[in-house]
């Protein structure tokens, strides 16, 4: 610590060197500035108040942000000692892999890493004020335990106390949380200078947003995953042009000084002859019927109970007789219509558990002496055992109709009501025998069987999965199965009467070859030793050899290595009776550490090192190679210490310098004899390797399997290989079988194998084994945490390269901190010694892996389960930004063209300038009644005059029933009422500004023009929601005061709320202006109605908060207002006969311009519909459309939702209730967002059935320069939908594409563009005007224009250029307002109806929403729709950037449990789609993702309630 920090605590550091410092890391994290220019101009800020420690380099005191030893810690490799010349043999020890991963991870020790959170439900929720800032000397209550010496995840501000000054310059402040404090703690405990931003009034924060609270756990975890990422491991990138929107993904080329294959072409190695001895028996069969009857009485095979004793043994007699039994009645007794059942050659199952070897060797040689073809399979347990269905589609391939089974057996599998037993999951039809004694009929005393064979005929069928999970069966045919016999008989030495202990799997395998096909060959003695008795006593194999004086036993390294923990304190066991120790699984390399071990501890109890023969098998080739004892002329074993580095480049070199990464390997012995043995080039044609290159080892002998059965395309590639020299010449005239083993030929001829081809890895260029990553992990003091045996490890393929997965089971007892302690050091193990990044570590409740069915998981299940997000695990850490090289460069943004070559660059493109209109305003009305129609309130004087009983406005409560009608003139004597008692009671002079909060509505539409009768403006005010007045009144405060309302207009009810004791907690009730309650106001008339000076004149104030966090209200004049009503009744073609239902929030925008301002200018009727009712009815606003036959109809998103969710499933019902929507032309979604395409189509293929005609539905676009640019309206070309290239839309591209091409996005046209209104698409940065080829931010110049932003704090000038911005060049003359919403324009073939070309509007979204990552322009709601399709479980979504991490907060449809399913599904999707590294995921509860009234997501409220702490999150992922 003394050499990066303490330095700096000594002299305080002066305020305008802490700043500079901030804005030095902001750059770095912006990745403005690189990292050595970063410590460079640090180091000089910081040169004057460090004392230099003696000859050390200034930049390095500096905080050394490499993630490896801090220079003063790391001990230089070279200081190491010399090796003493005798510690050779040390580096075969089985404990150097451990030592060698300690080693590794000291050198990690500096490196931090933020925990993820977890919810805890006893955890009471503290509110962030509560929090103690994690830079002051106290860690907060969670981080309590994080400061334990050796913690891998202390929070970093601890640790560097000169870190980050920037962090605590961040404003407290932010738009949901405004009354943080505006001073932070320093680490010398002086205030930070408080920033300026925090200056600002406490109430209207939401209009300053500037930071984020520093003193919560989040940002505090986001700086340290920062800090992880700040030095990402990455090759160095290749320089290549980068076409503007070809995102071409980086391909990792090959390391020029990787190293390569020196060696020569091997020779091809050929075994010994196989010597056939004249005693050998023609076949199988004939040595079964031989020792049947010549030695009835010799044991054949003892068989084990669960507590080690013997429950019977099965005499060679006993064999043979039973099984003559079986043949007979499988060909005679069953019979199917009179047909017998079986033929010769059909395959039949055997479904034995592992505890019943002899019923299941009966039914083995009864299959054969039948001519019929054994299918040995594992007992399914449950109807959804794992990998089931691959075994059903095993069966069905191999035509399987019966199954035999035991008594026993068939009790417990899973049954149908009917009693039969169950049909499996993908399983073909089954018939299910059962062979005990009593169900077989004996044969006539002249009855023999037929088979006697040894020709090319399938003998037995032995089932193999692959890495994928798929099932496939290896067909061995009675010639190799009898060479096989004899080979192994010759390398083993095998004797008649000799006992042989077999702890394998006697279904396939090994276990089978030796234990039930060449045991019977020679007369032999098996003791079999089921599984379940090893887990009750893993010494039980060891006691049975010394009981039958064994000469031979056969077992898997897992078995010598339970056996080694078992045998402490045990006496009188004795091995010195075996002559052989045949290790099955001697292919995984990692064995040598169990042989190892095992005889350190055995060779005192008589083991003789010899004895240990490890060998190498595969399903195909059946046993490859087998070391031989000294006695049968096997040379002496051999070693090998290979580099780990060298292997993942295929390449054979012994031990380098790098102690650290090395695989120790032994020898698996000599080929098989009768064999030839080569190895290939794993991938493409198969050329011979050099000698010292690592390939697949290929067999030609005549004891291999023959095919996989029925499938002939896959069988050619595997078991007809043929092998080429160099210079292409095939090197024998008989094909091979390629094994699936990866190795060499080494010394002696013997073969080394160091992986298996399922387990092989391939990331970037380089290969790693997952058995090698698996003995990483094991080696990171795994016992207290997970379980030893139960880790899987496998690849998944994202973004074009295999990405390594590891999963665990967690031992119950371990703890959060321990497990992810145990996480991070396995990464970074695995990062040491294999230089390869792990993509995900995932850990798992124990026992809930897929199992394969003798112990061991099932690898390819797992993998199934953890892409399907069925993993369900318990700890998560995903590695994402380590492990993903292959993303393409970031964009540069190009140096910008000027204004000429840009027209000029547009016109040689053939393409338009980019700019459209709406119908002229053409002078329809003679000027007197345009005169008369400028100022609303005159309309409605005029309508009250002239059409007194007209009905302007019908209310519709839940019910559907009319709450109020209001007539033209009773809207205007209402009208008076509340201008008379605004004049009086509240002593309003002309101008005053006064707030309306209201429920949707008459009073409201009363009371605005009551507003405008006296003068005064009036700002509509959504009121609070009684059930949530903490967060809805501040709201309504806020607005208040930033309006400057000198009074509030209301009902009753709402007074009493704002006045209540519950207001009194959220604000302070006080300070509200003068309320005034307009339910009984006294009836009286105004003396003289106000009639502006101007049209310019303020009518109106629109209030919104964007979507953004921003609360903006926008100042309508007269002559604005009466400008969108009339674009609004052309467009709409409203007259005073016309009905219109409208269905949206009345406060703001569109939707208050509908409910308020329309009906009175055009004179229609308007059905009004407030959207809450729909809570209680949700088909309310479906019923009023059909009941007022409403040919025009207006609704929001939220409203649509609830009627699609709601009621997709109850139209038939809505039917039989007369709901009737053939009336609709156009129903309009008011909107400020892009159209919603998968919404508005899934609502009019579901009320399609109700007569909604197919293109009613439309969306309009309006925002806060200008509440409506475009309305699709009734007269007009239909909406057109277009598809562009999602990627060349980043790049400010619009590339037009095919629908369902990749990539593509459809986007619809945002409704016609309103008469009067012209529209532009501009540069975002420059102001110039743009092609239509491009994407821009939309400019808008019309009459209904807003004036300018109304705000307190004196942001106009901020924001005057929004109302009044000119282009840089081209017409510098016109006036537009900016709308902040990027779209482009495009001509369509549709004409409109003035005969032009009709030119369609595509919004893509908001400019402020718009993320900027690795230099291009992403859409939140393109990331937000990759996600919600990544996993059911997803129920809404919603991302936003912090520094410059990506942050994706999902909300969880489901169980809290599964909940951890979707980080590795969400990260991998957004990877696969959009090239982007999520930073972190938030997983929580459905409804905390914030949405307005509107529908829209609020996700900078949401981005605020994360830093703050305030989501109480499910889950959090950091992704390092």
């Amino acid at each position: 610590m003394a050499e990066r920090g303490c330095p700096l605590e000594a002299v305080p550091l002066p305020a305008e060197v802490r700043e500079s410092l901030a804005e030095l890391e902001l750059e770095l994290s912006e990745g403005d500035i690189t990292q050595k220019g970063y410590e460079k101009k640090r180091a000089k800020l910081l040169a004057r108040y460090v004392p230099l420690i003696q000859g050390a380099d200034p930049s390095l005191q500096a905080e050394t942000r490499i993630p490896g030893p801090s220079p003063a810690t790391a001990p230089a490799p070279r200081q190491q000692k010399p090796r003493p010349s005798h510690a050779r043999d040390e580096r075969f020890r089985s404990d150097v892999h451990t030592e060698a991963v300690q080693a590794a991870l000291a050198k990690y020790k500096e490196r931090k890493m933020p925990m993820p959170s977890k919810r805890r439900s006893v955890l009471t929720h503290m509110s962030v004020e509560a929090y103690t800032p994690p830079d002051t000397s106290s860690a907060s209550e969670d981080e309590g335990s994080l400061r334990r010496p050796g913690r891998l995840a202390s929070a970093p501000l601890q640790s560097h106390p000169s870190v980050e000054p920037w962090l605590e310059q961040v404003t407290q402040g932010s738009s949901t949380s405004s009354s943080a404090s505006s001073t932070s703690s320093h680490p010398g405990g002086q205030p930070a200078a408080a920033p300026s931003a925090a200056a600002a009034p406490a109430g209207p924060a939401a209009l300053a947003r500037v930071g984020v609270p520093v003193s919560s756990r989040v940002s505090s975890k986001i700086q340290q995953l920062l800090n992880t990422l700040k030095k990402p491991k990455r090759p160095p990138l290749k320089e290549f042009f980068v076409d503007d929107f070809e995102e071409l993904l980086e391909v990792q080329q090959p390391d020029p000084s990787q190293p390569k294959p020196e060696g020569g072409q091997m020779a091809v190695l050929e075994g010994e002859l196989l010597a056939v001895g004249s005693t050998w028996p023609p076949s199988l069969l004939a040595a079964l019927q031989q020792w049947g009857t010549t030695q009835p009485k010799a044991p054949c095979l003892t068989a084990l109970d669960t507590t080690g004793k013997a429950v019977y043994t099965l005499t060679y007699g006993k064999l043979w007789s039973r099984s003559l039994k079986l043949a007979y009645t499988l060909l005679n007794k069953l019979t199917n219509k009179n047909e017998p059942l079986l033929k010769p050659g059909d395959r039949v199952a055997l479904v034995f558990p592992n505890s019943d070897p002899v019923m299941f060797t009966v039914a083995f040689y009864g299959c054969l002496l039948a001519e019929l073809v054994p299918v040995p399979i594992e007992v399914p347990l449950t109807r959804k055992d794992a990998g089931s269905r691959q075994v059903g589609f095993l069966l069905g391939s191999c035509g399987v109709a019966l199954a035999l089974t035991t008594d026993a057996c068939q009790k417990g599998l899973p049954k149908a009501q009917t009693g039969e037993v169950a049909a499996f999951k993908g399983w073909p039809p089954l018939t299910w025998l059962v062979i005990d004694g009593k169900h077989l009929t004996k044969p006539p005393k002249d009855w023999h069987p037929s088979a006697q064979d040894a020709g090319a005929g399938t003998a037995y069928i032995e089932y193999k999965t692959s890495k994928e999970g798929s099932t496939v069966g290896v067909a061995v045919s009675h010639a190799s199965l009898l060479a096989q016999c004899q080979a192994l008989t010759q390398a083993c030495g095998y004797s008649e009467a000799e006992t042989l202990t077999n702890v394998l799997d006697f279904k396939r395998d090994a276990g089978l070859w030796h234990g039930v096909l060449t045991s019977v060959m020679n007369r032999m003695h098996v003791v079999s030793i089921p599984y379940a008795l090893m887990k009750a006593n893993p010494l039980s194999w060891i006691q049975k050899v010394c009981a039958y004086k064994a000469r031979a036993a056969l077992v898997k390294s897992r078995d010598m290595h339970w056996s080694l923990l078992a045998q402490r304190g045990q006496r009188g066991v004795s091995l010195s009776s075996l002559r052989l120790l045949i290790v099955a699984d001697g292919a995984n390399p990692w064995s040598i550490s169990s042989c190892d071990a095992f005889l350190n501890v055995f060779q005192a109890r008589g083991l003789r090192p010899e004895v240990i023969c490890p060998c190498a098998s595969s399903p195909e080739a059946l046993t490859v190679a087998i070391r031989r004892p000294p006695d049968l002329g096997g040379p002496p074993p051999r070693r090998a210490v290979l580099s780990m580095s060298g292997l993942s480049h295929g390449v054979i070199r012994l031990d380098a310098e790098e102690k650290l990464s090395v695989l120790a390997v032994q020898d698996v012995g000599q080929a098989m004899p009768g064999a030839n043995v080569c190895v290939v080039k794993v991938e493409g044609i198969p050329y011979l390797c050099k000698t010292d290159e690592v390939g697949e080892i290929c067999v030609n002998s005549s004891a291999t399997a023959t095919a996989y059965y029925g499938l002939l395309g896959i069988t050619k590639n595997i078991f007809e290989t043929v092998p080429v020299t160099a210079g292409g010449a095939p090197i024998s005239d008989r094909p091979f079988t390629r094994t699936g083993l990866l190795g060499f030929i080494g010394p002696d001829n013997l073969v080394f194998v160091v992986g298996k081809l399922d387990g092989l890895m391939v990331v970037g260029v380089r290969r790693h084994n997952a058995d090698d990553i698996v003995a990483t992990a094991l080696a990171v003091e795994p016992m207290k945490f997970v379980y030893r045996g139960r880790i899987a490890v496998f690849s998944v393929t994202v973004l074009h390269d295999d990405r390594i997965v590891l999963v665990a089971e967690q031992r119950p007892d371990a703890s959060e901190e321990d497990s992810f302690q145990w996480m991070s050091r396995v990464l970074q193990a695995i990062d040491s010694i294999h230089q390869v990044g792990v993509y995900c570590l995932a850990l798992v409740p124990a026992n809930t892996l897929p199992k394969a069915p003798l112990g061991g998981i099932h690898i390819s299940e797992t993998k199934q389960r953890f892409l399907e997000g069925m993993l369900h695990p318990c700890n998560v850490l995903m590695c994402p930004h380590m492990c993903v090289t292959n993303l393409p460069k970031p964009r540069q943004k190009q140096p910008e063209v000027g204004p000429a070559s840009m027209i000029v660059g547009n016109l040689v493109a053939g393409r338009r300038i980019a700019q459209a209109s709406g119908r002229e305003l053409s002078h329809l009305e003679d000027s007197d009644q345009a005169r008369k129609f400028l100022f609303l309130p005159d309309v409605l004087q005029w309508r009250a005059h002239s059409t007194p009983e007209h009905l302007l406005f019908l209310l519709l409560n839940a019910k559907g029933t009319v709450t109020s009608t209001t007539t033209c003139i009773q809207l205007h004597k209402k009208a008076e009422r509340v201008a008379a008692a605004l004049m009086e009671k509240a002593r309003l002079t002309t101008g005053a500004h006064v707030a309306l909060v209201y429920p949707p509505g008459v009073d409201l539409i009363a009371a605005f023009y009551g507003c405008l009768y006296c003068g005064c403006v009036p700002v509509t005010v959504r009121p609070p929601h009684p059930q949530n007045l903490t967060t809805t009144l501040p709201t309504v405060k806020m607005i208040v005061e930033v309006s400057k309302s000198a009074c509030v207009l209301t009902t009753q009810a709402i007074t009493r709320l704002l006045k209540s004791k519950e207001a009194l907690a959220a604000v302070d009730v006080r300070t509200w202006p003068t309320i005034l309650d307009t339910d009984d106001i006294p009836k009286k008339k105004v003396a003289s109605i106000f009639r502006p000076p101007s049209p310019d004149v303020l009518a109106y104030l629109d209030f919104s908060v964007s979507t953004t966090g921003i609360l903006a209200g926008v100042k309508m004049s007269h002559a604005a207002t009466s400008a969108l009503c009339r674009s609004i009744k052309l467009q709409c073609e409203l007259y005073p006969s016309r009905q219109i239902a409208i269905c949206l929030d009345p406060y703001c925008g569109l939707g208050f311009a509908l409910w308020c301002l329309c009906s009175v200018y055009s004179g229609h009727q308007s059905v009004l519909v407030p959207p809450p009712e729909l809570e209680a009815n949700a088909s309310l606003w479906l019923w009023a459309v059909s009941q007022y036959k409403a040919r025009v109809t207006f609704c929001s998103y939220s409203v649509m939702e609830t009627c699609a969710r709601g009621l997709g499933a109850q139209t038939a019902v809505l039917r039989m209730k007369g709901v009737n929507l053939s009336c609709v032309r156009t129903c309009m979604v008011v909107a400020e967002e892009r159209p919603r395409i998968a919404l508005t189509q899934s609502f009019s293929k579901l009320f399609g059935d109700l007569g909604l005609p197919a293109r009613a539905v439309s969306t309009t676009f309006g925002c806060r320069v200008n509440v409506a640019i475009c309305l699709q309206g009734t007269a007009g070309p239909d909406p057109t939908t277009v598809y562009v290239d999602m990627r060349a839309l980043r790049h400010d591209r619009v590339r037009l594409v095919e629908r369902g091409s990749p990539h593509s996005l459809p986007l619809t046209e945002s409704g016609k563009i309103l008469p009067g209104v012209k529209v532009i698409i501009a540069h975002t940065e420059t102001r110039g005007p743009l092609g239509d080829s491009h994407l821009g931010e939309v400019w808008v110049s019309s009459p209904h224009s807003a004036a300018g932003y109304y705000t307190a704090y004196g942001e106009e000038g901020l924001r005057a250029d929004h109302f009044s911005a000119r282009l840089s060049f081209g017409d510098t003359q016109t006036v537009w307002a900016r709308t902040g919403f990027l779209g482009f324009l495009r001509r369509t073939e549709l004409t409109d109806a003035s005969g032009e070309r009709h030119d369609a509007l595509y919004v893509v979204g908001s400019l402020d929403e718009a993320l900027e990552l690795r230099g291009m322009r992403y859409h939140p709601v393109d990331i937000e729709t990759s996600v919600i399709r990544a996993h059911r479980s997803v129920a809404e979504c919603a991302v936003f950037t912090w520094t410059n991490l990506l942050v994706v907060v999902v909300e969880l449809d489901g169980l809290e449990q599964d909940a951890l399913d979707l980080v590795a599904l969400v990260t991998n999707a957004v990877l696969e789609e959009h090239l982007l590294v999520v930073g972190v995921v938030v997983i929580v509860d459905p409804g905390v993702i914030p949405i307005n009234s509107r529908g829209e997501k609020q996700r900078m409220h949401l981005r605020d309630g994360f830093l703050a702490d305030q989501l109480d999150p499910i889950y959090v992922a950091y992704n390092m």
